[in-house]
C-alpha cells in the first residue's frame, strides 16, 4: 500500500474522535445546566429587623371653663290654631277680600261675612219688646203711685205683706224683670248681627277653607282654620342625662337641610316637658320660635311639619377637659404618653360623654398627651411613635363662658 493510500483512513479517525468528544462535551453542558437549575436556591438567613413602634395620634389636653355642644332634630309645630267657626246661623255670603290658604289676616280683621237679612230682623223684633217692656214699666209706675195714694187716704196699717200687694210691688217686679229679658234678647239679638263678620282673633295665615260661599251654616259650623304667625314651636328630644346642662331661657340655633348652608334661625328653650318619649325614653323639649315665617325678617321661614336640627347654646359651669369620645376605651380608661413616649393608663371621672365629644372632671392633668387613635392592643409602658393631632374643638360658646 503506498503513502497516498494511508492518507485518507488517518484522516477519517481523525474526524470520528473529533465528533465524539463534540457530543461528550454537549452532554456534560446539558447535564451540568439541569443540575443547576434543579437545584434550590440558597437564601442567607439573617435575624428580623426589630419592630417599629406603631403610630399613634395624640393631644394634648388642657382644662377649660366649658359645656358639651349638644345638638339634635325636633319637629315644627303650630303654637296656636284654631278652626274659625260661625256662631250664628245663616249663608255663607262671601269670603273677605284676601282670605285665601297662605295669606296672612290681621288681628281683628274680618273674614267671612254671614247674610244679616234674619239677624236684623231679628234685633227690630227685640228692640220692639224692649220699648213694650218699658212701656209696661211705666203703667205699672203709674198704677202704683195711684195705689201710694189711696193707701194713705186709706189711714189704717196694713202688715207687711199686705201692704206690698196694695201698693202692687209684686206687678212692679214684673215689669221690671220683663223690660230687663227683652233688652237681654234686644242685646243678643245686637251680638248675633255682629257675629255676622267672622273676624281673625289674631294676626294669623289662613291654613284651609272649608266651605264655599252659599253654603248654609247651622252654629258652630267650622268655615276656615287659621295658624298663628307670632310663634311657632319646635318639638325636640335629647337624652336624659343631657338635662342637666339646659335650662329654661338658653338660647338654641336652627339649621335645616331644605336652607342655603348659611343659613339658620334662632330660638329660645321655653321648657322642658314632664313626660318622657315612647321611643327611646328620651327627654322632651319646647323650643320657641319667634316670627317663623320670616314676615318682618331676612331669613330662611319654618314650615309646619318639617324636621329641623338643633344646636342648643349651653352655659359652661365649671373647668373641664375636653377628649373626642374616641379616646375613651371600656370603663372609662384613657391612655396617655409619658416622657419616654411610652404608653400609660388613667381611669377618668366623665362630667359629660357624646357620640363625639366627652368632657372629663377628674384623672387627667393639663398637658398631657392622650392617645385618641392607633391603638390595637396597648400595654402599660410599651413604646409608641406620637403624631400630634388637632386639639379638641371647643364649644362655640366657650368664648362667652364667665
Amino acid at each position: 500500500m503506498t503513502l497516498l493510500d494511508k492518507t485518507p483512513a488517518r484522516q477519517r479517525g481523525r474526524v470520528r474522535w473529533g465528533a465524539i468528544a463534540a457530543l461528550l462535551i454537549l452532554a456534560g453542558g446539558l447535564a451540568l445546566a439541569w443540575w443547576i437549575v434543579t437545584q434550590p436556591p440558597r437564601i442567607e438567613r439573617r435575624p428580623p429587623p426589630p419592630a417599629s413602634p406603631p403610630l399613634v395620634d395624640v393631644i394634648s389636653v388642657e382644662r377649660r371653663v366649658q359645656a358639651p355642644s349638644l345638638s339634635g332634630f325636633g319637629r315644627v309645630e303650630a303654637e296656636k290654631s284654631t278652626m274659625v267657626s260661625s256662631r250664628v246661623a245663616g249663608e255663607l255670603e262671601r269670603f273677605a277680600e284676601g282670605v285665601v290658604p297662605g295669606e296672612v289676616v290681621e288681628e281683628g280683621a274680618p273674614l267671612a261675612y254671614i247674610d244679616r237679612a234674619d239677624l236684623e230682623l231679628a234685633l227690630q223684633d227685640a228692640q220692639a219688646q224692649v220699648a213694650t217692656a218699658e212701656a209696661g214699666v211705666a203703667l205699672e209706675r203709674a198704677e202704683q203711685q195711684r195705689a201710694e195714694g189711696d193707701y194713705a187716704r186709706f189711714g189704717r196699717e196694713l202688715t207687711a205683706e199686705r201692704r206690698a200687694l196694695v201698693l202692687r210691688e209684686p206687678q212692679k217686679r214684673q215689669a221690671e224683670a220683663a223690660l230687663t229679658q227683652a233688652r237681654v234678647l234686644r242685646d243678643q239679638a245686637a251680638l248675633n248681627l255682629e257675629r255676622a263678620t267672622l273676624t281673625a282673633p289674631w294676626r294669623a295665615m289662613v291654613a284651609e277653607r272649608t266651605l264655599g260661599a252659599g253654603s248654609l251654616l247651622s252654629q258652630g259650623t267650622e268655615v276656615l282654620s287659621l295658624v298663628g304667625v307670632e310663634q311657632f314651636w319646635v318639638r325636640a328630644s335629647l337624652p336624659g342625662d343631657t338635662l342637666a346642662w339646659l335650662e329654661p331661657g338658653d338660647r338654641v340655633t336652627l339649621t335645616s337641610q331644605s336652607w342655603p348652608a348659611e343659613e339658620s334661625r334662632e330660638g329660645e328653650l321655653t321648657s322642658i316637658l314632664p313626660n318622657l318619649e315612647e321611643n327611646g325614653l328620651q327627654a322632651q323639649l319646647l323650643v320657641s320660635v319667634d316670627d317663623p315665617l320670616a314676615l318682618d325678617q331676612n331669613g330662611p321661614a319654618l314650615r309646619l311639619g318639617d324636621v329641623v336640627r338643633l344646636r342648643y347654646h349651653t352655659t359652661a359651669r365649671e373647668a373641664l377637659i375636653a377628649l373626642p369620645s374616641s379616646a375613651l376605651r371600656p370603663g372609662d380608661v384613657v391612655w396617655w404618653l409619658d416622657d419616654d413616649d411610652r404608653l400609660q393608663s388613667s381611669t377618668v371621672t366623665l362630667a359629660y360623654r357624646g357620640e363625639e365629644q366627652a368632657l372629663v372632671s377628674d384623672g387627667l392633668s393639663p398637658g398631657q398627651r392622650v392617645v385618641t387613635a392607633g391603638l390595637a392592643q396597648p400595654r402599660v409602658g410599651q413604646q409608641v411613635r406620637p403624631r400630634q393631632s388637632a386639639q379638641t374643638p371647643a364649644h362655640p360658646d366657650e368664648e362667652n363662658a364667665p
